[in-house]
């Protein structure tokens, strides 16, 4: 029986979609005019599918999911892999480090 439960609570906790919290771990949108907008991409390329798009100030939470890579690179040169938490949608995807900041979850 304790078996049972334990594999019941491992299994839940990986099912549980991974949710943005409060405390550092999220980026603001910078460098980006009022009028235009970040592209989210698939890929960590300028020329990957744009999957979505990130309005400064307006964009909802954005969570860092990882080191910005390649740590080589010159910070304005790496890419940031994200998820983008808006409303009842969720896209996964990555940002060039050089339109990002760090910044508190809300």
């Amino acid at each position: 029986m304790r078996r049972a439960f334990l594999a019941a609570l491992l299994t839940l906790t990986i099912a549980t979609p991974v949710m943005a919290t409060s405390g550092p771990g999220c980026l603001v949108v910078v460098n980006v005019a009022g009028n235009d907008a970040l592209n989210m991409r698939a890929r960590p390329s300028a020329n990957a599918r744009i999957v979505d798009v990130l309005p400064p100030e307006t964009h909802g939470i954005i969570h860092l999911d990882a080191a910005c890579r390649p740590a080589s690179a010159p910070w304005a040169s790496r890419w940031c892999p994200v998820t983008h938490y808006n409303g009842d949608r969720t896209t996964k995807g990555w940002v060039k480090a050089r339109f990002v900041r760090d910044s508190d979850c809300p």
